[in-house]
């Protein structure tokens, strides 16, 4: 008799445990994170989605006591780093940058990704939304976008644009302004957008179609010249700048959405701390103060909210890839 009370006592308890399991790991460890935690960029440093990562990481690190380290794996327009991160290990200590370029353009650009940008991630939380911006080397001979619009007509093919690589998003902006404008460039992609600014500076090509972020400390010291950028209104770094919308561009005007996620699988508990102190880095004055000089938008975002948004954008990106006649790469 004991021994099958014994029996039912061992069977509620088993039991239990697969419960927990079932739920998503509803008591991961409580100590967590108890290690360094490593963010991945799937894009090489001084790119907007590194300096985000930075601005974002080291606040977490601060609010969840532990070091967040910034590892950089550029390629493929952001597939390389996010297929690794896919591939990592789901218990909270790799996360990734979930951004619109390698999670809602990528899928569309290219006939196969080697990683799946809703079953592959978890979605822990937007962090900032980028107004994109148009840079041209300050020796280019139109001061306006009218005037580079009639210059690139004048000159077909003579001038070139680089970009984060093929397939981004910045290749993407790229492919839809020459297509809105019916204009031609060449196309120069590197390996994240950091290089293609450096070439864009020494003159090795002429435009770039950036993210105000990486853009921003550049064009304050007049290294390169600002054109147009993405946003509702005009940026407040930027005043004399004109949106896309103004210069009668309007579907070039909308801004990036920059967030972070985590290898699918990740127990709830530990997507949900991470939430939350997401939310707590991105309430801070100081971070606030960092990704606005950056001329960026705090955006923080439940993880459904985030969910939706990638979702929607993939949808989006899907219309412009059938409307420019993008052959898949």
């Amino acid at each position: 008799m004991k021994h099958m009370k014994l029996t039912k006592i061992f069977a509620a308890t088993a039991a239990s445990f697969c419960l927990m399991g079932a739920s998503g790991g509803a008591h991961a460890d409580p100590s967590y994170p108890n290690k360094p935690v490593r963010i991945v960029v799937p894009y090489a440093p001084g790119g907007t989605t590194d300096i985000l990562a930075r601005i974002v990481g080291n606040k977490l690190g601060a609010i969840l006591k532990q070091t967040f380290i910034v590892e950089n794996r550029p390629g493929a327009g952001g597939a390389v780093g996010s297929s690794f991160a896919a591939k990592q290990p789901a218990d909270g200590y790799t996360l990734v940058m979930v951004v619109e370029s390698s999670h809602a353009v990528n899928p569309n650009v290219y006939a196969k990704t080697p990683y799946d940008p809703v079953k592959d991630f978890d979605p822990i939380s937007n962090l900032a939304d980028v107004p994109n911006v148009l840079v041209v080397n300050p020796s280019f001979p139109a001061r306006d976008l009218p005037a580079l619009v009639k210059e690139l007509k004048a000159n077909p093919e003579k001038y070139a644009f680089g970009s984060s690589g093929n397939g981004g998003l910045s290749h993407m902006n790229g492919e839809l302004f020459l297509k809105t404008t019916g204009t031609k460039m060449l196309h120069t992609p590197y390996k994240g957008l950091g290089p293609a600014l450096t070439d864009l500076m020494a003159g090795q090509i002429q435009v770039v179609f950036d993210n105000i972020p990486s853009s921003s400390s550049l064009i304050q010291a007049n290294r390169i010249r600002p054109l147009a950028v993405a946003a509702k209104k005009r940026l407040k770094i930027l005043p004399n700048v004109p949106t896309y919308a103004e210069a009668g561009l309007a579907p070039m005007n909308n801004p990036s959405w920059f967030g972070i996620g985590a290898p699918a699988g990740t127990p709830a508990p530990i997507l949900a701390k991470l939430n939350s102190a997401v939310k707590q880095a991105l309430e801070s004055p100081d971070v606030v103060e960092a990704i606005e000089k950056q001329g960026a938008i705090p955006d923080y975002t439940t993880r459904k909210e985030f969910a939706d948004l990638i979702k929607s954008s993939n949808d989006h990106w899907k219309k412009v890839v059938i409307d420019i006649n993008f052959t898949k790469l």
